[in-house]
């Protein structure tokens, strides 16, 4: 089955406004099951803007002005969530490699990533592209919907960390034993200390031998020391049905769930478009906007049973997602070049580069890899309230408005501490950082 990739796109350019959704669909083909990008899960909305005429440092788009602001960028983010401090102190990921692994790539990437570095004054990006098997041809909607996630990635990894390498490794095609094979190219050949994985699928949608051979790669991967993060979905509760056809049933998604991974939900984050002064934070669930499933996915696994880490977190026996969350929503997106212009991502896909270039900030602070991260954030999470490590979300829900058939998939409810609605919640990098450094690497695999 096609991988699908978990993300909506909005389209900036700041003027006239022209708006029109779409439903992505999984791309299949009769070789074998796999994701699409999770830009292709949900609507796309499209907004024709630009930049303002007198940019002011890094406000360059009229979105960053609106109150509150409807769209960030680096410094914004960097602020909010508590990076900046860190890397005033030199902290930026150097000598620390992100793996980021996608479908298909992008023919622009390297325009995109110039631009995006040009317009808000970064360093350039160091990054390498590799597509160990080839790439094969696809649908035009498929490989467009994949070149945008592979810019949000890159650029967006690179945005928060800007002294880590990125090496973005590029599967042939969105099938899943075509994605695991570039997996394991990164893992076989220890490419990076960190590896982001923004596409999923429901559990039931991806073949038992599949899900095998995934698991055997991800307990390999924490057994170097590598961390392993994945978005946890764009539809709640749901999954696109497994057959392609209109719908979503409820499911968490894979490779979310494997407790080796870091399970990444979604927020929408509120803070000043100029200044990035963190303000608060609600459930990510655009889907009344939308009038579709658009929510960040949380759930319960019904392939592994609960790991230890999350014993004191929640009374299911099973392997609940997400663990954390990060800003996710389109009309609260982060700004990024692709093709030529600048669009403003949301989606959970938006999160898990994110979250990797946060770790390799930890893996620079620790001078060594730090594994499997899930066992420290369950254990910081109940630090005394002074520590701070996150920002616990109890407000929202991502309950969906549809699935597709006329029926509706509940979710869940944010709430203090725990939930399947934003996990332990959103870091707050420049306390959760040193923590997550002191606390011994976590190098057994769990499951």
């Amino acid at each position: 089955m096609a991988r699908r990739r978990i993300a909506a796109v909005a389209l900036i350019a700041l003027a006239a406004v022209t708006v029109a959704a779409t439903t992505g669909s999984a791309h299949r083909t009769a070789a074998g099951h796999g994701m699409v990008p999770d830009t292709l899960r949900a609507p796309n909305i499209r907004q024709q803007i630009w930049e303002v005429s007198q940019p002011t440092g890094t406000v360059r788009f009229s979105c960053q002005l609106t109150v509150p602001a409807s769209c960030y960028g680096p410094d914004q983010m960097r602020t909010a969530y508590g990076t900046q401090s860190l890397l005033a102190a030199g902290y930026d990921g150097t000598g620390k490699t992100i793996t980021i692994i996608d479908a298909y790539g992008s023919p622009t990437l390297a325009s995109d990533v110039a631009k995006f570095d040009t317009v808000w004054g970064l360093p350039a990006t160091n990054y390498t592209v590799t597509a160990p098997f080839g790439i094969d041809a696809t649908t035009s909607d498929n490989a467009s919907g994949w070149a945008g996630e592979t810019s949000l990635d890159v650029e967006w990894a690179h945005a928060i960390a800007p002294g880590a390498k990125i090496a973005l490794v590029v599967a042939k095609s969105n099938n899943d034993a075509d994605i695991l094979d570039a997996t394991q190219y990164a893992i076989d050949n220890n490419v990076g200390d960190v590896v982001s994985q923004s596409f999923g699928e429901g559990e039931a949608c991806m073949a038992s031998a599949d899900l095998a051979r995934q698991h055997t790669l991800f307990k390999k991967a924490v057994q170097q020391g590598i961390t392993l993060f994945a978005s946890s979905g764009d539809q709640g509760a749901g999954q696109p049905n497994c057959d392609g056809s209109n719908g979503y049933f409820k499911s968490t998604s894979t490779p979310a769930s494997d407790p080796n991974v870091t399970s990444v939900g979604g927020t929408t984050l509120h803070a000043d478009g100029v200044t990035g002064t963190y303000q608060s934070e609600t459930t990510w669930n655009e889907s009344a906007i939308f009038g579709d499933a658009v929510a960040g996915g949380g759930g319960q696994s019904v392939l592994f049973t609960r790991p230890s880490y999350q014993a004191a977190a929640t009374h299911d026996r099973t392997r609940d997602v997400p663990d954390v969350s990060y800003n996710a929503a389109v009309f609260n997106g982060v700004i990024t070049a692709w093709n030529g212009r600048f669009y403003r991502f949301g989606g959970t896909s938006a999160g898990s580069p994110q979250w990797a270039a946060i770790t390799a900030i930890v893996d620079q602070i620790a001078r060594g890899r730090v594994g499997n991260i899930n066992p420290a954030l369950y254990t910081l999470a109940k630090l005394p309230a002074q520590y701070n490590p996150f920002h616990d979300i109890a407000d929202g829900s991502n309950n969906s408005v549809t699935d597709g058939n006329g029926g509706t998939i509940t979710g869940f409810t944010a709430a203090p501490g725990y939930d399947m609605a934003t996990g332990l919640g959103s870091p707050n990098i420049g306390a959760l950082a040193p923590l997550l450094a002191k606390l011994p690497p976590v190098t057994t695999p769990t499951g």
